[in-house]
């Protein structure tokens, strides 16, 4: 069956639900949005959130072994209407505004902070907030828990103790210092790309939504994309598009499909047997993530039931007072959080807290591949984490700030034990050890279809493929190198600006 529409999108994670629903206000263009997925969880309470990695809503990916660590590490990722905004953490923050520039300095030309800022503005509703660097009547209302954690709140006064400044508004992109994070959460329960952006939008008749959709190719003709092909179930269909295809797959997702159709690193597709269509060595690669490990203490006392994602404070640190830009993200989690190879024994209540530890700017780079000439077959994933060993200087240097913090007086009611790693861990090799038993993913991927103007370069400024025309990708994936926050904020962003460019609404 072939079906045409003007616009095609593929995904309908964050990106997607933000493209498909600003591409379908224009009502004489008609918006085909397909997801391989189904309606997500997302109404899950928010405390519940971990709950929902391993479910239908996840695509439950598994690293390759690493080559520092020797160690898989499991890879959850949104897989449903609302992507990983409906199973993620709900932490929506930019970071620093140095990210942004860096990506300007080095060929993405126009994705600055400054030019990204009108988009974030757009996509976001934050009350209280400076009206100059924060949205008002944005999809997406984000505000920081309120009353917060008590734990969170001892964990404030305890940075400060230690030295750093506490900070009103953390998503400004200007400051450095402890605070309270946005979340996604509104009236008590989680709200996805999908609940403010895509809900309101699906009625609109010019835009449709299937589910359950496996893209399986793209198909081009003279250089110009022209279709999708995509299965749902065992039926396989064709949707062509009059205008452009749009890539909305996610950093995994948009990579694969580029590659199942010819468009990618030539060598690798030629070994499976893919017909190339353009060689372009930069899909798939550039891959990077935010390594993440923990600091857990036991609670001195019964801990209070978290109400909101577990993780409402934050901190944005330099790990060296020479780094160039902050590269550290310091945050309180209201439960113990480790890695599934550690979990510790809680003395005492039984109960306990963490200081989650993040590199922000961290340096190796990895690669996702085809396993197979089959949209079915896994990929291959291999984040390469700890590859550059400034790596884990960062995290050394994290993990010193965060037993620091820790220790500072005004969480001395609320600590009992270090249980993770232990006091006993000092030596620089022990702590490089725990750190790599104790990575996490912190669900970041981004970079394997990146901006810039090179040979490596996947997309142009314009977010367009190069060498294919009618063609473009528009979600993390397109970041030459990853933010110092979490990424969900910055994909709302890219897709906002997406849309304008695509319609010639750029301001």
């Amino acid at each position: 069956m072939e079906t045409t529409y003007d616009y095609v999108v593929v995904g309908a994670g964050t990106a997607g639900c933000v493209l498909a629903t600003r591409l379908s206000e224009d009502p004489a263009v008609g918006v085909l949005l397909l997801e391989a997925g189904d309606r997500s969880p997302a109404e899950a309470p928010p405390p519940v959130w971990p709950t929902l990695q391993g479910t239908s809503a996840d695509w439950a990916g598994v690293s390759v072994p690493q080559a520092a660590t020797g160690g898989v590490v499991p890879w959850p990722r949104g897989r449903g209407v609302g992507g990983s905004s409906a199973i993620n953490g709900m932490v929506f923050t930019r970071g620093h505004r140095s990210s942004y520039d860096a990506w300007a300095a080095a060929g993405a030309t126009g994705w600055g902070f400054e030019d990204l800022l009108p988009y974030f503005r757009r996509s976001e509703n934050a009350p209280g907030r400076d009206p100059a660097t924060r949205g008002v009547d944005g999809p997406l209302t984000v505000a920081p828990a309120s009353p917060g954690h008590p734990v969170a709140q001892a964990l404030l006064a305890a940075a400060q103790q230690t030295g750093y400044p506490v900070v009103p508004d953390l998503n400004a992109g200007l400051d450095e210092g402890f605070g309270w994070s946005d979340l996604n959460i509104v009236d008590g329960r989680r709200q996805s790309a999908a609940d403010a952006y895509l809900a309101p939008a699906l009625p609109r008749p010019n835009l449709t939504l299937v589910t359950d959709a496996l893209a399986h190719r793209l198909l081009t003709t003279g250089g110009r994309c022209t279709a999708v092909q995509y299965g749902v179930g065992s039926e396989v269909f064709t949707a062509r598009a009059d205008r452009e295809i749009v890539l909305t797959a996610g950093t995994v997702g948009s990579a694969l499909l580029l590659m199942l159709s010819g468009i990618g690193p030539a060598a690798h597709l030629r070994q499976l047997g893919i017909e190339v269509v353009a060689d372009l060595p930069g899909v798939g690669s550039n891959l990077q993530d935010h390594p993440r490990s923990t600091v857990i203490y036991s609670a001195a006392r019964p801990l209070p039931t978290g109400r909101t994602n577990r993780a409402e404070v934050a901190g944005l640190v330099r790990s060296d007072p020479s780094a160039a830009a902050p590269d550290l993200q310091l945050q309180l989690v209201d439960m113990p959080y480790y890695a599934p190879a550690l979990p510790p024994s809680i003395p005492g209540t039984g109960e306990g807290w963490s200081i989650g530890i993040s590199a922000m700017t961290p340096r190796s780079r990895g690669t996702v591949r085809l396993t197979a000439a089959s949209p079915d077959a896994p990929p291959r994933l291999d984040p390469n984490y700890y590859g550059d060993p400034h790596d884990v200087a960062v995290m050394t240097a994290g993990l010193r700030i965060a037993r620091t913090i820790g220790t500072a007086p005004a969480l001395d009611s609320w600590r009992g034990a270090e249980v993770l790693p232990g006091p006993a861990v000092q030596d620089p090799a022990e702590v490089r050890d725990y750190l790599f038993q104790s990575l996490r993913t912190y669900s970041h991927q981004v970079g394997t279809c990146r901006i810039g103007l090179d040979d490596r370069a996947v997309v142009d400024p314009q977010l367009r493929v190069r060498g294919i025309d009618a063609l473009r990708v528009a979600d993390a994936s397109v970041m030459p190198t990853i933010v110092s926050g979490n990424t969900n904020a910055t994909v709302c962003g890219i897709a906002e600006r997406a849309a304008a460019l695509i319609t010639g609404q750029t301001d």
